[in-house]
Parts: C-alpha cells; sequence; structure tokens
C-alpha cells in the first residue's frame, strides 16, 4: 500500500505516517512551512493552494490511498479550497481518499450529532470545513468523511491549553461541549479506514462529552497540577462566535471499526 498523507507535519498527520510505516506502508507525507522527521517517510514540500502543484505530486507519487489533513483555523483557502484540490487530484488517480472533517461544522445543541446530520457552521472555521467536505463528496462520493472532535495525546495543543488555563495564561469555557479523542485512536481509524469502502461522513470521535473547562480539571487530575487558578468563564460572556455543545454520536464508528475510541477520563487516567 502505498499512501500520500497531505499535512503530515501536523500533529495528527505525524502518528497516521508513524502508524502506516509501522504497518509496511510505502508512506509520503507532505508539509507546507514544518518539518517531517517520522522515520521511513519521504517528505514532501506542498502548498495545498496550489491546484497545479497538487495535482503533479500526486500525478508522480500515484498513491493507493491519500488521508488528508491539512487545514488552517483562520485560512479558507488551505481549509476549503486546499481540501478540493486535493480530491480532484486523488480522483484523476484513483485513489481512495480519506478526508479529515471537524465538529465545528455544527452550531452545537442538545442532542447528539448523528454521522449525516448536514452541516449548520456558525463562523468562518466551520463554515470552511462544510464546504470542504461539500467538494470533496462532489468530487468523490466514495470518499469517507471523517468528523472528529479535539485531538488528544503527547503534544496535544488541547492539554497545553489546559495546563496554560491551569497556570492563569488562558481561559477555558464551561459552555464549549466536545468529544475528545487520543491521536492514536483516531490515526488508527484513519489507516482502517483507508482499507474499507466506506463513504461519506462518519463521527469518530470519543464517548464521552465534557466542557474545556471539564478537560482542564481532568489534565490537572492527571498531571497532578493545582486546579485552584483554573480560568473559566462562557463563550458568550467572551464574546467569541463558535460552536457550543456539540457531542458526535460515534456508535456507527464504533460498530465499523476495529480500532476502540477510548473515552477522555480513560485517555487521561492516572
Amino acid at each position: 500500500m502505498r499512501v500520500l498523507v497531505v499535512g503530515a507535519s501536523g500533529f495528527l498527520g505525524r502518528e497516521v505516517c508513524r502508524r502506516a510505516v509501522d504497518a509496511g506502508w510505502s508512506v509520503v507525507g507532505t508539509c507546507h512551512s514544518g518539518d517531517i522527521s517520522a522515520p521511513g517517510v519521504t517528505a514532501r514540500r506542498l502548498d495545498v493552494t496550489d491546484r497545479a502543484a497538487v495535482r503533479a505530486l500526486v500525478a508522480e507519487v500515484r498513491p493507493d490511498a491519500v488521508v488528508s489533513t491539512p487545514y488552517r483555523y483562520d485560512d479558507w483557502t488551505v481549509t476549503a479550497d486546499g481540501a478540493a484540490y486535493v480530491a480532484v487530484a486523488a480522483a484523476e488517480m484513483g485513489a481512495r481518499l480519506v478526508h479529515v472533517s471537524s465538529d465545528a461544522l455544527h452550531a452545537g445543541r442538545p442532542e447528539p450529532y448523528a454521522d449525516d446530520d448536514p452541516p449548520t457552521p456558525v463562523n468562518a472555521y466551520g463554515a470552511a470545513k462544510a464546504a470542504a467536505e461539500t467538494a470533496v463528496r462532489a468530487v468523490d462520493p466514495g470518499a469517507a468523511l471523517v468528523r472528529t472532535s479535539l485531538i488528544l495525546g503527547e503534544g496535544s495543543k488541547q492539554i497545553q491549553l489546559s495546563r496554560d488555563a491551569l497556570a492563569g495564561r488562558a481561559t477555558l469555557f464551561t459552555d464549549q461541549i466536545r468529544c475528545p479523542v487520543d491521536v492514536t485512536d483516531l490515526a488508527a481509524a484513519l489507516l482502517e479506514l483507508v482499507d474499507s469502502a466506506y463513504a461519506g461522513p462518519l463521527n469518530v470521535a470519543g464517548p464521552d462529552a465534557v466542557s474545556r473547562a471539564e478537560l482542564g480539571l481532568l489534565v490537572a487530575e492527571r498531571f497532578d497540577l493545582d486546579a485552584a487558578g483554573l480560568k473559566t468563564t462562557t463563550s458568550t460572556a467572551a464574546g467569541v462566535v463558535g460552536p457550543t455543545d456539540v457531542r458526535l454520536d460515534s456508535t456507527r464508528a464504533a460498530g465499523l471499526l476495529r480500532t476502540r475510541l477510548r473515552g477522555v477520563r480513560e485517555i487521561l487516567a492516572r
């Protein structure tokens, strides 16, 4: 199996590369300005907003599968246009496409979101992720679109944000609820989907729904940090426009995949 990981210098992309190499696959990973130092990975520079460059690289690599993970929170061209260009290039090569999406394309509600619930974005990033999904599905109806949540693990931005809030350097929201997933679980799930024929959206997240503030408390307990200084507020009070209560129902993924998606309490258990 020859797999192209687009966005391989990112937190998730690195883990996908590592696991693919361990599985004996031939792995090519792309990055824009970061670094790919994973053993066994052929590194290539790529600007996903350059349509011609994307097509040329995919045509040169000729992968059996493409795992597409790149995004930039405040950049529509990377998150939406880039995803479309990758999808077109993969389709031209007849490569299996697994596209990584996000729970950010939902607005938030008390009831969990099913895999096929349509996007209801409330900010620019959510709109870009929704547009990316629309483009990918139009280009390749057979692609898997993985909707995931906060990604945890060694070096996770989410863990560092919690540490910063515990030290008084950041603030965590009590009204933003998510279903965190471990990076190793998510990467394993993505590679399982490469080897499957699953098409369309699939929620791949942990079973535990917690607020960002609750996540901070779990991080404090896991690393034996003082929780007394934890700074919290609500996104409304802070004037932040974004999804609030977004719980992904990953029942379908749990039944489809061999990989067990662990909840945040298990992931951060001492």
